[in-house]
């Protein structure tokens, strides 16, 4: 595609700076990372948490990058770079995050209205609804995509994934090999940083869904407050012709207004308030949860092998979205029968008196959940977590939670990343201590594993707490392979 063909018909207020013609200039690809280009490229300058794209154009331009899109000609000095009369051409614009949505959404030729994009919002709870959502189309017969967390997934082809929401290069390029292969649907998560840094930009969504919002992604490097959280996940209802709030949630209210705003049509789930979709009769068990939701004057039942209360208002929104989208909710709830969620309440097979879980949980919010719910059944519980390294996460916190919520706690790490892992294991420490709560700390994770395991006594639930889809441990120097399902089943063999 011609360079200006990329320029025009968008609200990105790019301007052409030369050198050349940009009706002459042939882009080939879109490139945020340097070491991608190559040529024909397009590299955008974008300013990271870390560090700054026009840092970099000079290395894209040596790369073969045919054209640099930057925030100001100062800076791309500033950093080195000079076009000269035979160097790559340079675009201006205000925000090269805005700009790069608009123009990568134009490069693929606008998929995001080519196919029906569902997205789902909220602290806790996007992977699960996402595929919830999926199983009831794979039921249904019916082809999707999937962008999210745990991988990306066209079709059957998976893809994996660097994190929550992509940029939107890669989006936009996802999305239109999904048109490509014909598949009507794609369901992603929208994480707050992909709202907050215009990844989704230029993309419109059929349905919307709002999970929840609670306190986490607050700190350097992600959200300076509620207010600003808040405010992000509301841009998404800007986007959507379908607004699908859990009404339950103290910020609905905030999502409403967006919604109503924008003009998009606005339905509502919960449990404990009325509203369009209405869970009712809810029965908890150790495989699953079921309930009756009504739609009008109708009521359908609902049954779902993942635990917890949580799952209620997960599969709820789930089987909304699906109505909406127009499944029929027969279709719907049979599909929801058959849903997996990698690393979510997962049970690994012991062969034992007791039981082990492998879930996600990474906050205090996520570790009530998951407690609260195994608490039902169990006989005791035994939890086992860490806390990320450079993340922030409110360490003591999670302590304490631990300490009030579980029988017995295993301290140890997760992903500690650049940090010392002693050291965060004693920052957790500092908030179980207060609770009398009965812990031990363990800082190699696979150790703490094998403590659990051979620790156990009859009716334990043991909960390994933090990875669950994870397969890799992140150290200062070295990532390694760390699957906790193989290794439990590792550890089991060692003790028959």
């Amino acid at each position: 595609m011609k360079l200006n063909q990329l320029l025009e018909h968008n609200d990105t207020g790019c301007v052409f700076a030369g050198p050349g013609d940009a009706g002459q200039i042939e882009i080939t690809s879109i490139e945020t990372d340097h070491r991608k280009c190559g040529p024909g490229s397009l590299f955008v300058c974008i300013k990271g948490y870390v560090t700054d794209g026009h840092r970099y154009a000079a290395a894209a331009a040596e790369a073969g990058a045919v054209a640099i899109l930057a925030q100001s000609r100062e800076t791309l000095e500033e950093y080195g770079f000079d076009a000269g009369k035979n160097g790559p051409a340079v675009i201006l614009c205000p925000d090269t995050r805005w700009a790069l949505s608009g123009i990568c959404a134009a490069f693929y030729g606008n998929p995001s209205e080519r196919l029906r994009l569902i997205g789902v919002t909220g602290t806790k709870g996007k992977t699960s609804t996402t595929y919830m959502i999926r199983a009831v189309y794979q039921a249904a017969g019916l082809e999707t995509g999937l962008i999210g967390t745990i991988c990306n997934k066209i079709g059957e082809e998976e893809i994996p994934s660097e994190r929550t929401t992509p940029e939107a290069n890669i989006l936009q390029k996802l999305l239109s090999r999904m048109t490509e292969k014909k598949i009507g649907t794609c369901i992603m998560e929208v994480s707050s940083q992909g709202l907050h840094l215009n990844r989704v930009g230029h993309c419109r969504f059929s349905t919307a869904i709002f999970t929840n919002l609670s306190r986490d992604h607050i700190g350097e490097n992600e959200h300076a407050n509620m207010e600003e959280y808040a405010e992000a996940k509301s841009k998404l209802f800007t986007m959507c012709e379908n607004a699908l709030i859990n009404s339950d949630s103290s910020y609905a209210c905030r999502m409403l207004e967006q919604a109503e705003r924008s003009g998009a049509k606005i339905y509502t789930f919960g449990i404990d308030s009325d509203c369009s979709f209405r869970a009712k009769n809810i029965i908890t068990k150790q495989n699953g949860v079921e309930y009756d939701v009504s739609v009008g004057e109708r009521l359908y039942h609902i049954a779902v092998p993942v635990p917890g209360r949580f799952s209620v208002y997960n599969s709820l929104a789930a089987f909304a979205c699906c109505c909406i989208e127009g499944i029929s909710p027969e279709r719907a709830a049979s599909g929801l029968r058959t849903v997996f969620v990698p690393g979510k309440a997962e049970t690994v097979p012991t062969g034992k008196d007791f039981s082990v879980l492998i879930d996600y949980a990474h906050n205090p919010d996520s570790f009530i959940n998951i407690l609260t719910t195994v608490k039902e059944y169990a006989k005791r519980t035994v939890f086992l977590f860490g806390c990320g390294g450079d993340r922030n996460r409110p360490r003591a916190l999670m302590g304490e939670t631990a300490g009030k919520y579980a029988d017995f706690t295993i301290i140890t790490s997760d992903n500690p990343r650049s940090e010392d892992p002693e050291q965060i294991v004693r920052d957790i420490e500092k908030g179980i201590i207060p609770t009398g709560a009965d812990y031990i700390c363990i800082v190699d994770r696979r150790s703490a594993i094998e403590y659990a395991l051979r620790n156990a006594r009859p009716g334990d639930v043991i909960i390994l707490a933090g990875k669950g889809h994870e397969t890799e441990q992140i150290l200062k120097d070295r990532t390694v392979p760390f699957d906790e399902r193989k290794i439990v089943r590792e550890i089991l063999d060692q003790m028959q």
